[in-house]
């Protein structure tokens, strides 16, 4: 690899790190082929980009970041890939699900929201983590349930203005 394609490859790298709030950094080595193919076809369905990269490119791809990784560069030995995705909690939830199957991938680390994880033994923390939609689902649920009982006791009321006060001096 020439120094040019080399430069080309940091730089994308680069991009693909700014652009991802979720990055997790795993070890999917010594996967037979049929076993990765089956890894990239779920990674697929989950709308999660992987990526095999060279540790030295990725390092260097950190250092050219304005994001702050923490102690993740020291995760970079050995076989090294990259999940990319929208929803923080997907790739760990991927990774467990998968190794079902296998004994891989093996989590190295992860940057999540600005968060840095280290270590697969993180991953049961990484697949609690709640989404931005599952969190708004909780919250709405959480408000709708006060509003719910103020309005049934509304209507068991009568509609009338004295027991609309009466349930509303309840509540």
């Amino acid at each position: 690899m020439t120094r040019e394609e080399k430069a080309t490859v940091i730089k994308d790298l680069t991009t693909q790190l700014a652009d991802s709030a979720t990055i997790y950094v795993a070890d999917i080595s010594g996967l037979d082929a049929g076993t990765t193919s089956d890894l990239r076809r779920a990674c697929f369905k989950a709308n999660i980009r992987l990526a095999v990269v060279k540790n030295t490119l990725l390092a260097k791809a950190m250092e050219a970041s304005e994001k702050e990784f923490g102690e993740l560069p020291e995760t970079l030995k050995g076989n090294t890939s990259l999940m990319f995705s929208d929803v923080a909690n997907a790739p760990a939830k991927l990774i467990k699900n998968f190794r079902k199957k296998s004994n891989k991938p093996l989590l190295k680390g992860a940057f999540v929201e600005e968060a840095i994880y280290i270590g697969d033994e993180n991953l049961d923390a990484l697949v609690s983590i709640k989404s931005k939609e599952e969190m708004i689902g909780e919250i709405i649920g959480l408000l709708q349930s006060p509003a719910k009982n103020v309005i049934s006791g509304l209507k068991s009321g009568g509609g009338k203005i004295a027991g609309i006060l009466k349930t509303l001096s309840e509540k």
